[in-house]
């Protein structure tokens, strides 16, 4: 399950969690449609400080649902592994659902660099919406718990500074592991 699928359909239109968005952070971010324009809302969000607010709306929201995402899989398959991926796990207080954590990492420039140009999109960018999206990207970063504080709280790192091929080899060991323990589970639990 991914997190940000989860909150983007927490703020979809009438949703408790997109009333109190618009509620709070008022009728010019949403569209036509009604949907809320994510971009409008992060420029608010985040060019104003307001972060912690919108978090204290949207966390909830992602726990609900991953809460039940996690008894639909429990009640398929009490010995499923169950992936969550979520940016801010520790930051929402989610880290106490999961057995095991795994942090991602990689050096501060290619963070910047990579979430600069998921802002930007394939479009080619003049050098004001470049600094722009740069801005925002430190500002979102910046707006998270250091690597340092998250691999302290981590089972596993996987460093993603690399190749894509050494992220795999990575992901493929940490994976490889966890299969092992879940097999250690369901032979405890037969016995």
């Amino acid at each position: 399950m991914f997190a940000d699928q989860a909150g983007h359909d927490a703020m979809k239109p009438g949703e408790p969690a997109y009333q109190e968005v618009v509620r709070r952070f008022g009728e010019s971010i949403v569209n036509l449609d009604r949907s809320i324009n994510r971009a409008k809302l992060a420029e608010i969000a985040f060019g104003t400080g307001r972060i912690e607010e919108l978090n204290r709306v949207i966390h909830p929201a992602v726990q609900e649902r991953m809460e039940r995402w996690m008894e639909q899989t429990v009640e398929f398959d009490p010995r499923a592994i169950m992936v969550f991926e979520a940016a801010l796990i520790l930051e929402a207080g989610l880290g106490k659902y999961f057995e095991k954590l795994v942090v991602v990492t990689s050096k501060q420039q290619q963070k910047l660099e990579r979430f600069t140009s998921r802002l930007l999109g394939p479009e080619t960018p003049d050098e004001e919406q470049r600094l722009k999206a740069l801005r925002d990207a430190e500002r979102r970063l910046g707006s998270q718990l250091s690597d340092q504080e998250k691999i302290a709280a981590a089972d596993y790192v996987i460093d993603n500074s690399g190749t894509l091929a050494d992220t795999e080899r990575q992901v493929n060991a940490i994976y490889k592991e966890l299969q092992g323990l879940a097999a250690l589970r369901k032979q405890v639990s037969r016995s």
